[in-house]
C-alpha cells in the first residue's frame, strides 16, 4: 500500500518540489492549500483556519484511509524593521507560518496514531537560527517552528512518529528570482558552496526524513543552505 501524504503551500514553488519528489516515491500526495497546483490531488485549504485544516485533514483519512507524512510548506513573508512593521503583518506571518503549522499537526497526529507511525516536516530557514535584518515576523515565525518541533517530537516520539524542522538558505523560486540582482548575489556570497539552494534539494530532504534514512531522526533541524548559515 503506498503511503499518503499531505503538503501544505503545495502550490508554491518549494511546496511543488516537495510534492513531485514525494510521489516519485510512490506516495499519494494531496496538497492542502488555497490555490491548486499544476499536478495532484488537490484540497482547498486556509492553514490560518482551524476548521478548515480539520475538515481537509478528515477528508484525507476518511478518503485514504491513513496520513503517513505530513509537511508544513506554506510560508509568507511581510519585511519591515521592527518600529515601522504593521501589527496586521506580524499577525499574518505568524497566521500562516507558526499557527499553520500547529493546526497541521493538532489534526494530522491524531490520525497518524492510529496507524502506529508518521513523519511530520516543518519547513524552517535559516533566518529562524540567526535572524535577518528587517524581517522580525519572519524569523520569529520560523523560530517558533524548532520549538514546537522539539515540543511535539517528545510527546509524539512513543507512538513512532518524527517531527523535524528543514531550514533552508535562499532557495531560487520564481518569486526570489524576481528580487533584485543585488540580493541574491548577496545570498551567493554567503554561501560556502558558491550558488543557491533549489527546490529539488529541500524536497530531497524531506524525502530522506519522510524516507528509511529519518527512522532515527527526531526534534532536529537539517540545514539546506549550500553553507549560507555558516
Amino acid at each position: 500500500m503506498s503511503e499518503v501524504a499531505v503538503v501544505t503551500g503545495g502550490s508554491g514553488g518549494i511546496g511543488l518540489a516537495i510534492m513531485a519528489a514525494l510521489r516519485a516515491t510512490g506516495a499519494t500526495v494531496i496538497s492542502l492549500d488555497l490555490a491548486p497546483p499544476s499536478t495532484d490531488e488537490w484540497l482547498a485549504c486556509d492553514v490560518r483556519d482551524d476548521a478548515s485544516v480539520a475538515q481537509a485533514i478528515e477528508k484525507v483519512a476518511a478518503t485514504h484511509g491513513r496520513i503517513d507524512v505530513a509537511v508544513h510548506a506554506a510560508g509568507i513573508a511581510r519585511d519591515a524593521v521592527v518600529w515601522k512593521l504593521a501589527v496586521d503583518d506580524w499577525d499574518v506571518v505568524h497566521e500562516v507560518n507558526l499557527r499553520g503549522a500547529f493546526y497541521l499537526m493538532r489534526h494530522v497526529i491524531p490520525v497518524m496514531r492510529r496507524g502506529a507511525a508518521g513523519r511530520v516536516v516543518l519547513i524552517g530557514s535559516i533566518n529562524g537560527s540567526r535572524g535577518k535584518f528587517g524581517a522580525s515576523a519572519y524569523a520569529a515565525s520560523k523560530a517558533g517552528l524548532i520549538g514546537l518541533a522539539k515540543s511535539v517530537s517528545r510527546e509524539t516520539g512513543r507512538f513512532g512518529i518524527r517531527v523535524n524542522v528543514i531550514e533552508p538558505g535562499w532557495v531560487r523560486t520564481q518569486m526570489t528570482d524576481s528580487l533584485p540582482a543585488t540580493l541574491r548575489q548577496q545570498a551567493v556570497n554567503e554561501t560556502l558552496l558558491g550558488e543557491l539552494v533549489e527546490p529539488d534539494d529541500i524536497a530531497a530532504a524531506v524525502v530522506y526524513l519522510a524516507g528509511r534514512g529519518g527512522r532515527r531522526i527526531t526534534g532536529q533541524v537539517m540545514r539546506v543552505d549550500a553553507g549560507q548559515y555558516v
